[in-house]
């Protein structure tokens, strides 16, 4: 006897058997115990999934002696030459060989007599999506009101080939891929049947070189079993079907990750010296930081990557040092280069040229990070500008010394009307009195409190006043002058900084205040002479200040130039 292969031999012969498909087999049954079973259906999906053996189940279903039953005997006549394929009641075509107008006519003159010792005669159309458009147009009518003893089960892989006025006359169902697990799971209780010895790794490799198939996968473990004497080693397997090991892959994406190069072009000089496809190679380096990626967003991740058990702890371990950000630079950059490695002459140099350009990816922060790390770098900017005391507007005593403790704000702001009775007195009386800034102290503390809360609302303005002062305030109206740059006094007289200026005053006096900005007598044009010794000096000490560095750390920056006025 011709030995039969192990896709032929395990094929599942009931419902049961069929591998992950129960959303299609108990539709079935259901349908076969109500006795509603359409009389065209139409079974579509990738190969290998179990469209043609669910119609032989089906078919053996409706013919068997002690049915139609849910759960053919495959003990009658019926079931045994349906199984064998030599029922007569029961016609297998082959939509791609028989794909003329001829044949269909054909198969229309014979539907009209009876079956010869089944309930039904069914006729099975493989790849039907291969018949022509007259094929299709001579099947039409025969489709859509067949005799009563006749059923039409068709399979294709290509459902959108098939015209609509088809698709609207069958019940359709579609067939899904079959994950790993699955496929491995069922191999592992062949190989113990079959007395095969294989390890679980080398299963989990056939199982993903399948794609899904079942079919596939069992004629992968055949051509092992068949070409190994005792034992299959992992080794043996990864020669026999000629795929990368998937060592070799995650050993590549953690020497990217470390941006270690050496290791990385050991790693492809090894591929290349055994001989793997750069192109396959590079497939599956793209696709495990998509894991990767996935891993790092995702709830559900095995449902979402379709890898054994172990190779997914192995990702969620790799995924947990590195950020969505980082991982999403590197999987872009391959995408952008892999159009140039499939198409390439050299596809090693453009590797390696393309594993160079990712070592030099640096890990970005992520956003909420970044935004963090700025506002602390603002916050300990301002408190830096606050623990100073300005000397004087000389152009003689410019600079500034850090003072020995912070200025005391008050609990509350002191407005103006507190200050000086009740609307209608003194102050009403003549709007325009002014009030010097050394009038008393709660005038420096309120300014310094305004000061502060513009630093909360809108730190970019905050800055620019650090070298502000207010020397006038009446009863609607605040006089601030600025000392420093003409940057800065540019700056605050913006409409953007002036409303924000009107706004914060008026909330903070508890009525509506006018602003004016004044150059002090300290403001010049930054554009001058500056003493360049003096500036070289102060570049030094602001790139050892801690505040600095860390902006500079954190934009990728460079310091410019540095203003001494």
């Amino acid at each position: 006897m011709s030995y039969l292969v192990l896709a032929r031999k395990y094929r599942p012969q009931t419902f049961e058997q069929v591998i992950q498909q129960t959303h299609v087999t108990q539709t079935l049954a259901n349908a076969i115990s109500s006795g509603r079973v359409a009389h065209a259906i139409l079974f579509s999906g990738p190969r290998g999934t179990g469209k043609t053996t669910i119609a032989r189940v089906l078919a053996k279903a409706m013919n068997c002696e002690k049915g139609p039953a849910a759960v053919p005997c495959n003990s009658c006549r019926s079931c045994r030459e349906i199984t064998s394929g030599s029922a007569v009641d029961v016609f297998e075509i082959d939509g791609a060989s028989n794909n003329g107008v001829e044949q269909v006519r054909e198969l229309r003159e014979n539907i009209k007599y009876m079956p010869s010792h089944g309930a039904f005669k069914i006729y099975i159309i493989d790849e039907v999506h291969m018949l022509s458009t007259a094929a299709f147009n001579a099947l039409l009518k025969t489709l859509e009101e067949p005799p009563a003893h006749i059923i039409f089960l068709f399979a294709t892989t290509e459902p959108g080939k098939i015209p609509v006025t088809i698709l609207s006359r069958c019940q359709r169902h579609d067939l899904k891929r079959i994950d790993v697990n699955a496929i491995t799971e069922h191999m592992a209780w062949i190989c113990d049947k079959e007395d095969i010895g294989i390890s679980p790794e080398s299963l989990g490799l056939i199982a993903r070189e399948a794609g899904g198939s079942m079919r596939d996968a069992l004629s992968l473990l055949d051509q092992a079993a068949t070409g190994i004497d005792g034992p299959i080693e992992h080794d043996a397997v990864l020669e026999i079907l000629g795929v990368v090991d998937r060592k070799i892959v995650i050993d590549m994406a953690t020497a990217i990750i470390k941006a270690d190069a050496a290791k990385a072009l050991d790693i492809i000089d090894e591929v290349h010296r055994y001989g793997y496809s750069i192109t396959d190679f590079y497939t599956a380096l793209i696709e495990h930081f998509r894991h990767l990626l996935i891993a790092k967003l995702a709830q559900d991740v095995r449902r979402l990557v379709d890898l054994p058990s172990h190779e997914i702890e192995q990702i969620q371990r790799q995924a947990e040092d590195l950020s969505a950000p980082y991982i999403h630079q590197i999987v872009d950059v391959l995408f952008k280069e892999e159009r140039s490695i499939k198409w390439s002459t050299r596809p090693r140099m453009v590797l390696e040229v393309a594993v160079i350009k990712l070592l030099q990816i640096k890990p970005v922060l992520p956003i909420e990070d970044l935004i963090e790390k700025i506002d602390r770098v603002q916050r300990q900017f301002l408190e830096m500008k606050t623990e100073v005391t300005p000397a004087d507007n000389s152009t003689d005593n410019r600079s500034v010394k850090p003072s020995s403790k912070k200025p005391q704000m008050p609990d509350a702001p002191v407005s103006h009307r507190e200050k000086h009775g009740p609307e209608g007195g003194e102050a009403r009386g003549n709007d325009e009195k002014s009030l010097p800034l050394n009038a008393g102290a709660p005038l420096e503390e309120s300014w310094s409190r305004l000061v502060d809360i513009i630093a909360e609302r809108h730190p970019s303005i905050a800055p620019n006043l650090a070298h502000s002062k207010l020397v006038r305030l009446t009863d609607n109206r605040l006089e601030i002058e600025v000392n420093g740059s003409v940057f800065n006094l540019n700056r605050i007289k913006k409409r953007d900084s002036l409303h924000i200026l009107r706004e914060i005053s008026s909330d903070f006096f508890n009525k509506k205040m006018d602003v004016k900005i004044r150059a002090g007598k300290g403001t010049k044009n930054t554009n001058g002479r500056q003493d360049k010794e003096k500036v070289n000096r102060l570049k030094s000490d602001l790139l050892r200040h801690p505040v600095v560095a860390d902006a500079i750390e954190i934009f990728n920056g460079k310091l410019v130039d540095v203003d001494v006025s």
